[in-house]
Order: C-alpha cells, then sequence, then structure tokens
C-alpha cells in the first residue's frame, strides 16, 4: 500500500513548539476521522527550521490534502 507524507513546515526561534503543537490538532483530527495506518510527529532539521508531518493512505490524499492544507507532501517510504 502506498503512503504519502503530508509536510508542514515552521521556521523561527518558535518552530519546535509551533511544529509540536501542530501535531497535537494532527493527532486529534486522526482519532476524529478514524484513520488507520497513519504516522504523525515532527522532524527537526535545525533550530529555526522544524517539520510536522502526517502520513496517510495515498487514497486519503486528495481530500485530506484539500481540508489540511500542507505546505507539500512527498510519497513516504520506509526505512
Amino acid at each position: 500500500m502506498e503512503r504519502v507524507k503530508l509536510i508542514w513546515e515552521f521556521r523561527g526561534p518558535n518552530a519546535l513548539p509551533i511544529a509540536n503543537h501542530h501535531v497535537i490538532h494532527l493527532k486529534e483530527f486522526v482519532e476524529n476521522e478514524q484513520l488507520q495506518n497513519t504516522l504523525c510527529d515532527t522532524e527537526k532539521m535545525s533550530d529555526m527550521f522544524v517539520k510536522a508531518y502526517l502520513v496517510i493512505e495515498r487514497q486519503h490524499m486528495d481530500d485530506l490534502r484539500n481540508r489540511l492544507k500542507p505546505h507539500r507532501g512527498q510519497v513516504y517510504k520506509e526505512d
């Protein structure tokens, strides 16, 4: 099953707390929508640049992209 990573980027001295707070809302959304097979977390790129992300099944991509307005997305590859 192909999955997609929806990404929100936060920059500045408060990037990490803002991204962490965004993840709280993403997790609430996942629970309310009863989405399965998801991952949600942050990636710290530097002290001034942090990404929040939500990995979803590709079948949900169009709907969730329109509803959640991520800054960008990419195909998710598991390590």
